[in-house]
């Protein structure tokens, strides 16, 4: 799960639609099987499957299906689906949700941690 974090994390890492589209088709290539509709034989309602086989390990579909959400956010929105947080301290990414002003942060408290952080700086200056 680890590995297919890293790999989805370069998508986050996008600078512009395009670019994410690059690295989506990159990920879409080389870790996913052909689009399809599976029902897990009739246990489950129709739903979609990237993944190599209704079996495949977690990781695969982890990732499979990932690029796959992230496949429809960049089709419906012309824009990278998500950011990485850009708190220093913060690994996180984050998924980039309606309109409004661009977020930074992944959640409030790095925000608010990266604003106090700077305020210090200012009045240590």
């Amino acid at each position: 799960m680890r590995e297919a974090a890293t790999l989805l994390r370069d998508v986050f890492a996008a600078e512009s639609a395009d670019a994410a589209a690059h690295v989506l088709n990159r990920l879409l290539g080389a870790h996913t099987g052909r689009l399809r509709l599976t029902s897990h034989g009739g246990g489950t309602p129709w739903h979609p499957h990237l993944d190599r086989d209704d079996d495949a390990p977690w990781p695969e579909w982890f990732l499979a299906s990932s690029c796959l959400a992230l496949t429809v956010l960049v089709w419906d929105h012309q824009r990278p689906p998500g950011r990485i947080c850009a708190s220093g301290s913060c690994p996180d990414v984050f998924i980039t949700r309606g309109s409004g002003p661009e977020r930074r942060y992944c959640s409030r408290r790095c925000a608010t941690r990266e604003r106090v952080a700077a305020h210090r700086r200012r009045a240590d200056g």
